[in-house]
């Protein structure tokens, strides 16, 4: 795994500018580096040496060097694609995976990216045309970012390798921080930058004469395909296992998270690593230790785990967020970011289970329950009138239920968080940030792609467009390669999404469970009650840290400091607060959302020395 960053346009002492960009993001390829400099164009590579070691270095040259690329990802059906085209007369001069890719565009142009079967984020560089060509993966796993300002296109996968450049101008997006403050992270295409955006999953940008076009190259279709269950299961299981055999492909030693899922679990059991990674914390029920050891003996693999502690995670509250690059108030970020710093001791590449939810349908929301059911016999006209009248009641027992009962699924559903109600969300802020893109206008164009499917269908394809791409998998790839770790997700596969995608609904949502046919499948590699146990998904003993003094002191200090009389409404967030440490209300995800923030702006727009930043490279820390 391996990280990039670059520009294109005139720049004053540009190679001693690329190579400041370049140590920003020496963390996700502590190896080697390598750059291209010419003109207006400068490209910059960080490796992680993981496949072809001794001669995969970048950016790559096609035969006649007109065109230079760099790539961050993995590609599993580059070996097909690489004889593919050495048929076609083209001249590989490394074994890297990843240089497919060049030869790919040079002999399909764009059309390469969708027959990419992988994780990856590209550039290259036409050196005949000045024109560039980023791409990001199917399922937006590998990120990557740019900017066009003042006359320079800057590009990159990380935001913060964009601060050296002096093109660059630094300014909070006043329109992120209300969808933000709903979602928990942030959810549009223009980041918390202003004037920087994230290319979307699945889409090409091309940049020529100063001018950016972006294109969708590939759309998850949902196309039902009836077959009786045994079928179905044995090609969920068959596609499921092929899929972790190849992203096992590596010149690295390989392990695997594990946590009580079956998600983890099944990819474990099959995979059967010499080494799985667990954390977990001492308060009751936010642990997972114990189930991934079990499962662990019974496969006889070595489990290697440990209990984090309060101090060492808020110790690191700072950090966190600044290598996210944007806010972002999943809770689970912090386990992660020591759980990747626990497996790099021993391993290069883990495999982890993110998107089986998603893609088979594994989430609570996603399932009806029967008293619900019940409540949708009843008029339909009846039904809207009570949903409607709910929607507008102050938070209460009962409402979601009144809501979910009666409004279509696009009035309600906005994926797996919803931190603040959008009319709280604004009560918090002052005039100047109640801005931005209401939720509907967030969520409706989403839905306008899956007009006529059924509820579960829309649902899992708002999912995979927003939560997935920008909360989940952000997360696993910014706090894996903060430690150097290539993070792999064999259930977000090309062919793993078209099995899924052709399942009727009854079989992602069976009568007593979500993800039905997909836990059958992994009963064949999984003892049953590992196959059947209910997902904690990394759960965090926020609230339980909040009412301690001393981190109660700290988080009002943010709260009542000069930086949050900019954007909020501070009896507001201390009423909250308050509430929460008294007892007298669990506000805890909101607390942490707008403490989230606050730490992240310190980071970036107070404590941010030019040139200079504080990064960890294994158990050391280099100022770079």
């Amino acid at each position: 795994m391996c990280g990039f960053t670059g520009f294109i346009g005139n720049t004053e002492n540009a190679g001693s500018i690329l190579n400041k960009m370049m140590d920003r993001i020496i963390h996700r390829g502590p190896d080697s580096a390598g750059e291209f400099l010419e003109g207006e164009a400068a490209l910059g590579f960080r490796r992680l040496s993981i496949i072809d070691l001794e001669s995969g270095s970048q950016p790559f040259h096609n035969e006649d060097n007109t065109l230079v690329s760099m790539v961050n990802g993995e590609i599993y059906n580059f070996q097909e694609l690489r004889e593919e085209l050495i048929g076609k007369g083209h001249d590989f001069t490394t074994h890297s995976d990843c240089e497919v890719i060049i030869h790919g565009y040079e002999e399909y142009g764009t059309a390469i990216f969708s027959r990419l079967r992988g994780m990856f984020a590209c550039a290259i560089w036409d050196r005949q045309e000045k024109k560039l060509v980023v791409a990001r993966d199917m399922f937006g796993i590998k990120p990557l970012y740019y900017a066009n300002m003042n006359g320079v296109l800057l590009f990159g996968s990380e935001i913060k390798s964009f601060l050296p450049h002096p093109a660059f101008k630094k300014e909070v997006n006043r329109d992120a921080l209300k969808p933000y403050l709903t979602f928990q992270y942030s959810v549009m295409d223009e980041t918390f930058f202003k004037g920087v955006f994230k290319l979307p999953a699945a889409h090409f940008m091309v940049y020529k004469e100063g001018q950016v076009s972006l294109e969708r190259y590939w759309e998850p279709s949902f196309d039902v395909n009836e077959k009786p269950l045994e079928e179905t299961v044995e090609e969920i299981d068959s596609v499921i296992r092929e899929s972790i055999q190849a992203h096992r492909i590596s010149d690295v030693k390989v392990g695997s998270f594990l946590s009580s899922g079956v998600d983890s679990s099944y990819v474990a059991s099959v995979l059967k690593p010499d080494k799985t990674f667990t954390v977990g914390f001492s308060d009751k029920n936010f642990s997972e230790i114990d189930n991934a050891q079990i499962l662990s003996d019974e496969l006889e693999i070595q489990n290697i785990n440990e209990v984090l502690n309060s101090d060492e995670c808020f110790s690191e509250l700072e950090q966190i967020q600044y290598l996210m690059d944007e806010p972002h108030s999943n809770p689970s970020i912090v386990p992660l970011y020591f759980l990747a710093q626990l497996a790099k001791k021993d391993v290069t590449v883990v495999l982890s289970g993110e998107g089986a939810d998603e893609l088979f349908g594994g989430y609570d929301d996603y399932d009806v329950r029967p008293n619900l059911k019940k409540y949708r016999k009843l008029p339909a006209g009846l039904r809207s009138a009570v949903g409607s009248a709910a929607a507008k009641l102050p938070e209460m027992r009962g409402k979601q239920f009144l809501i979910q009962g009666g409004l279509p699924v696009e009035k309600w559903f906005i994926g797996q968080a919803n931190v603040f109600p959008e009319h709280e969300a604004a009560r918090m802020l002052k005039p100047a940030y109640q801005t931005g893109p209401t939720v509907a206008e967030i969520v409706q164009p989403v839905y306008d792609r899956v007009k006529g499917k059924d509820d579960l269908t829309k649902m899992q394809y708002l999912d995979l467009n927003l939560w997935l791409v920008g909360d989940i998998l952000l997360k696993a790839d910014k706090m894996s390669m903060a430690h150097s770790l290539e993070l792999r997700v064999p259930f977000l596969d090309k062919k793993v999404m078209e099995t899924a995608s052709r399942l009727p609904a009854h079989y992602r949502i069976g009568a007593n469970d979500t993800k039905y046919a997909m836990r059958l499948a992994a009963r064949r590699a999984l003892p049953e009650v590992s196959a059947n146990r209910k997902k904690m998904g990394f759960p965090v003993p926020i609230r339980n840290w909040m009412r301690e003094d001393k981190f109660y002191q700290q988080i009002k200090s943010y709260f009542t400091s000069d930086e949050a009389a900019e954007f909020f409404n501070q009896n507001e967030l201390l009423a909250l607060l308050d509430e929460h440490y008294t007892n007298k209300a669990n506000n805890a995800r909101k607390i942490w959302t707008i403490f989230m923030f606050l730490v992240w702006h310190r980071r970036y727009f107070v404590s941010e020395q030019p040139d200079a930043v504080q990064v960890q490279l294994g158990e050391e820390s280099a100022l770079v």
